[in-house]
């Protein structure tokens, strides 16, 4: 096998706009460590974590290239001298690693424990959209929310998901319909709502609208959950008055402002953060646990309890479509997911 790949990387933290935001590469294939598998990537997809990442960072020229990406469906082409999960030829799905390179290559090095086997009933082009925003929503809803797979104990249980449409809230949606809650998703345009209905939610509410009035119009005081994806300090006060005494509210994006937890107080209201990284970061005894849970919800693909969500598809893996990809995430006009798929070998 040849030494070199082929990857999409940049120099500099640049606008979208910018023709060297990205540029095609070509690098040497990585070898696995211990826990490692080596990966031949097949398709992948842009998160907002992405454009953060590719837009933050010092002005100044890198010594080498940055390759980044955080979803990934492929083939494992070799296993680490520890590895037991997997068998070379394995598909598989992950999200990855924030402290390693990126899923933008032809090849990548991933820890076994972080992986999924991806689901037969999806393509590569649908398969790359779900491994950062399932584990998200799926870590958010029963891990910290501490929500229960039982139906019978969800029945009467009402979850507030602010931002249905996107990525996390899109999957988030579909899983606590499948854990039997009642699902109010915001969305506020057209195209949002259709798509949050379709994916499940029993009521839609604009968040660009004062959301306790319109969640109490439909007949809730108070809910017992409510995840919170986009804007956490637009809506915080709007939170701690919807949560009902003894609920539980997770957020996935950071405040830029302080954020008065005492509005919290009397009701004894738990507040939590979700952070998909946090178990490769530290390396937690845990860990594993994302490989369970990707496993879980391909399970649930291949039994069609949970439909696709990528909605724009480029190919093949180039600095050009890669920009095309973020510019539409950075738009912020996207449902779902965008996804690429496919080398130019």
């Amino acid at each position: 096998m040849t030494t070199k790949m082929k990857a999409v990387g940049f120099y500099q933290h640049l606008p979208i706009n910018n023709r060297d935001s990205f540029e095609d590469l070509l690098l040497t294939i990585p070898e696995p460590q211990a826990h490692d598998l080596l990966i031949k990537v097949t398709g992948v997809s842009v998160n907002p974590v992405d454009t953060f990442v590719r837009q933050n960072g010092r002005h100044n020229r890198l010594v080498h290239p940055k390759v980044i990406g955080w979803d990934a469906v492929g083939l494992v082409i070799a296993v680490g001298s520890q590895s037991t999960l997997f068998q070379t030829g394995d598909r598989i799905w992950y999200a990855g690693d924030f402290k390693r390179s990126g899923s933008d290559a032809q090849f990548q090095v991933v820890n076994e424990r972080l992986v999924g086997h991806a689901p037969s009933q999806l393509t590569d082009k649908q398969a790359a959209a779900v491994p950062l925003v399932g584990l998200t929503a799926y870590e958010s809803l029963f891990e910290k929310l501490q929500i229960s797979w039982s139906i019978a104990n969800n029945r009467h249980k009402t979850i507030l998901i602010i931002n249905g449409a996107g990525g996390v809230g899109s999957i988030a949606v579909q899983l606590a319909k499948l854990a039997g809650l009642t699902v109010i998703a915001t969305a506020s345009k057209p195209t949002s709502i259709d798509w949050v209905q379709k994916l499940g939610a029993d009521f839609n509410v604009n968040h660009h609208q004062d959301l306790v009035s319109q969640v109490q119009s439909l007949g809730f005081k108070e809910v017992d959950y409510i995840l919170n994806l986009n804007n956490l300090d637009a809506h915080w006060h709007e939170i701690a008055t919807l949560i009902k005494p003894d609920g539980q509210i997770t957020a996935t994006t950071e405040n830029h402002r302080l954020i008065d937890l005492q509005q919290l107080t009397k009701k004894r209201a738990t507040f939590s953060w979700e952070w998909m990284y946090s178990k490769s970061y530290y390396q937690t005894t845990d860990m594993i646990s994302q490989h369970t849970i990707l496993d879980h919800i391909s399970q649930l693909y291949n039994q069609q309890k949970l439909a696709p969500i990528a909605t724009e598809t480029y190919s093949p893996i180039n600095a050009e479509t890669m920009r095309k990809a973020h510019t539409d995430v950075e738009s912020g006009r996207m449902v779902g997911k965008v996804t690429l798929v496919g080398w130019d070998d």
